[in-house]
C-alpha cells in the first residue's frame, strides 16, 4: 500500500466532505508553492507545477487559490516560499516500513510531530537508510476507471514508458520511472484519457501482507501523520487485501 493506495483514494474521498478537507487543500496548496518555487511559475515549461496544479484542481481547490499559491511559489507577489524537504523512517504494527516526507519550514517542530504520531500509535523510528533501501522512487499516475480500460491503457502509455498498469477497482495505478512521468502522462492525454494525478513517489518493492487487526493499527498510525500540517506524504510497504479492506469498512 503506497501513498496511492485504494486506502489513500478513499480517504480522500471522505477528506471532501469532512474536516479534513483544510488539511488536504493546505498540502496540495504548498505542493504548488514549491513546485513553482523550484521551477518557475509557467505551467508549460514546468511540468511538476502542472501536475500539482491538476492535482488541486482533482481535488476541488478553488480556483483563486491555486493562482495565489503559483504567483506566491514564483516569487510574483513579493512574498518567499521557503520550504525544507525532509524524509524520516519508521515502521508501524506488523514491521511494516514507513516512509514520511514533510514539507517544513521548521525542521524541529516536524521532527516533534512526526516523533509523537510514531510513538503514540504504537509504532518506531528508524534510523535513516534502514527503510528506504526497500522503496523506490517512481513516478505514479492515478486513472480513474470509469470511461477507460487496462488495455486502452497499457496500449497508451506502453510505448511512452509506463512499466506496470495496476486494476485498483475505481481507479487505474500506472508506475513508470520517474523521468518518464511526463512522457506517460503526455501519453495518457493524446489518448483522451483524463488522470487524476501524476507525480514522482516512492513505491515499495517488498509489501507486507496484513491481516485486519494490524492494517487498522497502521491505518490510524498514517492517520495520525497525516493529521500534521508538516507531513506531506506516507509511504508503506502495506499490503492490504480486498477482504481485509471490506472488514474494516464494516
Amino acid at each position: 500500500m503506497s501513498g496511492h493506495s485504494k486506502w489513500a483514494t478513499t480517504k480522500h474521498k471522505k477528506a471532501a466532505i469532512d474536516s479534513k478537507r483544510a488539511k488536504l487543500f493546505a498540502k496540495l496548496i504548498k505542493n504548488i508553492e514549491v513546485a513553482a518555487r523550484n521551477g518557475g511559475a509557467d505551467l508549460e515549461g514546468n511540468p511538476t507545477l502542472f501536475d500539482a496544479v491538476q492535482k488541486a484542481k482533482k481535488n476541488s481547490v478553488p480556483a483563486d487559490n491555486i493562482t495565489r499559491a503559483v504567483k506566491r511559489g514564483g516569487g510574483l507577489d513579493g512574498s518567499a516560499v521557503n520550504y525544507e524537504n525532509i524524509l524520516y523512517e519508521g515502521y508501524a504494527a506488523g514491521g511494516v516500513a514507513l516512509l514520511i516526507e514533510c514539507l517544513t519550514d521548521n525542521r524541529n517542530r516536524a521532527a516533534s510531530e512526526v516523533r509523537v504520531a510514531v510513538t503514540r500509535n504504537g509504532g518506531t523510528m528508524a534510523d535513516p537508510g534502514s527503510v528506504t533501501y526497500n522503496f523506490n522512487r517512481k513516478g505514479v499516475i492515478i486513472v480513474p476507471a470509469e470511461g477507460t480500460d487496462e488495455d486502452s491503457i497499457v496500449m497508451a502509455t506502453l510505448d511512452a514508458g509506463a512499466e506496470e498498469v495496476k486494476d485498483e477497482g475505481e481507479t487505474f495505478e500506472i508506475i513508470c520511472e520517474a523521468t518518464d512521468l511526463v512522457d506517460v502522462r503526455t501519453a495518457l492525454v493524446d489518448a483522451g484519457i483524463d488522470y487524476d494525478s501524476a507525480e514522482a513517489s516512492f513505491v515499495p518493492g517488498i509489501e507486507v501482507s496484513l491481516d485486519a487487526d494490524t492494517a487498522s493499527k497502521v491505518f490510524n498510525l498514517i492517520d495520525a501523520l497525516e493529521d500534521s500540517d508538516e507531513v506531506q506524504n506516507v509511504y508503506s510497504n502495506a499490503d492490504v487485501s480486498d477482504e481485509v479492506l471490506a472488514e474494516l469498512d464494516s
